[in-house]
């Protein structure tokens, strides 16, 4: 039993062979927590909690599965609880991380110590059991640098690639590594710590690179998840700060999207293990900040104020997951439109914040409402 288990009367799982997620209370851990739990799998969250808002969500999925989700509240740079957390893990989803370029430019040891050496702990706990236990590790985009090679123009407020291929399909696997700013570097590295234990020591990993993922249980913030950050700041009546031009492109995926595919490369691990694929919205989800401001100002109803900023170190002006290669190893469906996720999770940010008195319900709302 885990120490936050004997305080709170949650369910010894350590040696029921649970399903382990590092940063489960987070925004994506807390969403594949809650689908492996509602599957029936014992569920392991290990978190230290550090994010504002995520204890809500631990909450959350214990209140939903009293007897499917127990939790270790725990660091990841502690080599001896990730050991004991993983020692009799079936699987391991590993997104315990330093999420944001600014946090790592201000102090790029921590960033190092929690995002490389946390996972090395990860990888080293499963090296020693001496099993071949699965991994899906979360990567980013950013692996690929600035991507400032890629010739673009500009049409309706969006930058577009002149290259056809890019344009028509986005980003592929074989583009070259090319690591920017500490958290490019060490999420780059970890990611290739992981590719290199499925060939030096035959552990079944998989890394997913993601692109901008979005949806409930989301705590946006102004340096990572800028879909729901948008949005709170929308709701709220407060101003949105623009860095750069806003004409800057990514791909965004629903969370249910998200999760499909990391419970696919589970499924699929002797497929797909030492290999990495790129995950995003793909070309059908691509959209500028501009134009996703546009489409808010539609959602609540009313007018937007912003502030436009110096463009941040690293910054990508296009990034788009070229996502055939994932979706056809995973036999993924296609992802839910961006225009009716981005509603949906404006009426669930409205609900969880209490702003149904504060904020006029727009057409957009009420019909969100309606299909939630």
């Amino acid at each position: 039993m885990t120490e936050a288990d004997s305080k709170t009367g949650a369910p010894a799982i350590l040696r029921r062979r649970p399903i382990l997620v590092t940063g489960g209370a987070g925004f994506i851990g807390s969403n594949l927590a809650d689908r492996f739990a509602s599957e029936g799998h014992d569920v392991l969250v290990y978190d230290a909690l550090a994010r504002p808002g995520v204890d809500r969500n631990l909450e959350w999925l214990k209140k939903r599965h009293p007897s499917k989700i127990s939790a270790a509240i725990a660091d990841i740079r502690d080599e001896a609880a990730i050991a004991d957390a993983a020692s009799d893990a079936q699987a391991v989803f590993h997104m315990a991380a330093q999420v944001a370029v600014t946090t790592s430019l201000a102090d790029p040891r921590e960033d190092f110590e929690i995002n490389i050496r946390g996972t090395l702990n990860v990888l080293d706990a499963l090296r020693k059991r001496g099993a071949p236990v699965p991994l899906v590790f979360a990567s980013t985009n950013k692996v690929y640098g600035d991507l400032a090679d890629v010739e673009l123009d500009m049409t309706n407020d969006a930058y577009v690639p002149r290259d056809p291929s890019i344009r028509d399909n986005g980003i592929g696997e074989a583009r070259p590594l090319d690591f920017h700013t500490p958290y490019g570097c060490s999420k780059g590295a970890a990611d290739q710590y992981v590719l290199d234990y499925a060939r030096s020591y035959g552990i079944p990993t998989c890394v997913l690179r993601m692109s901008c993922i979005y949806g409930q249980r989301q705590m946006g913030t102004e340096d990572q998840g800028w879909v729901a950050h948008f949005l709170i700041r929308a709701l709220e009546g407060q101003p949105i700060t623009i860095y750069g031009d806003g004409c800057q492109v990514r791909d965004i995926l629903d969370i249910s999207d998200a999760v499909d595919a990391y419970a696919g490369a589970w499924k699929r691990i002797e497929a797909v293990q030492g290999r990495a694929f790129n995950l995003g919205g793909g070309p059908s989800n691509a959209i500028s900040l501009r134009q996703l401001l546009v489409h808010i100002e539609d959602v609540i109803g009313r007018p937007v104020d912003t502030v436009y900023s110096e463009w941040r170190a690293g910054d990508q002006r296009y990034y788009v997951s070229d996502t055939r290669q994932i979706s056809r190893e995973l036999g993924l469906k296609s992802p839910t439109p961006w225009r009716r996720g981005v509603a949906a999770l404006a009426h669930w940010l409205q609900e969880e914040r209490g702003l149904s008195g504060a904020v006029r319900q727009s057409p957009r709302l009420r019909e969100a409402a309606a299909l939630s």
